[in-house]
């Protein structure tokens, strides 16, 4: 009877062991996939009042509204530069008396009203915009991110302007 006993548990070692081996033949899959980028915009209002003032007034200021960088390019250490620059201001046929240069229009951007992600939101020097100017910087950016800023625009007006509605263009650029 001893040896019947023996048999069945080498059968039943013998089974583990098969059990629980490895396949002799395997395929590896190797599975990827792409997060994809949507790039780097800036919006702004599409217009703005900076209300009005009495003839002879040295000059006119307010804010033109929110601006906001959003970057969904999704970078390592990632960065752009916003900038502004103005045109001149002008009312009714634009002669001498009814422009204002550029070069009195001045930039400032305050600081940050809301941002999103991981980086580093710095505003610009600000100043005069007859040039382009830095408006706001984002550096040590990591994934998606959004700044905004409410920048304060300030027009001087020269002696001898025209009383009339005056409108120029400031352009925000992002890279």
């Amino acid at each position: 009877m001893r040896q019947p006993l023996l048999v069945i548990a080498a059968a039943i070692g013998f089974g583990l062991v098969a059990a629980t081996s490895l396949p002799a033949i395997a395929d590896d899959t190797v599975v990827t996939f792409s997060i994809t980028t949507a790039g780097l915009t800036i919006s702004s209002p599409g217009s703005a009042s900076l209300g009005s003032v009495a003839s002879g007034a040295a000059s006119v200021s307010g804010q033109i509204g929110p601006v906001t960088v959003t970057d969904d390019r999704g970078t390592l250490n990632g960065s752009w530069n916003a900038t502004v620059i103005s045109t001149d201001f002008t009312t009714g046929g634009g002669t001498g008396p009814e422009t204002i240069p550029n070069i009195n229009v001045t930039y400032s951007p305050g600081s940050a009203t809301a941002t999103t992600g991981t980086g580093t939101y710095t505003p610009g020097p600000g100043g005069i915009v007859n040039v382009p100017r830095v408006a706001f910087t984002g550096t040590e950016l990591v994934g998606d991110n959004t700044a905004t800023w409410n920048p304060t625009l300030t027009v001087t007006i020269p002696a001898g302007k025209v009383a009339g509605t005056y409108s120029g263009t400031v352009t925000h650029s992002v890279g």
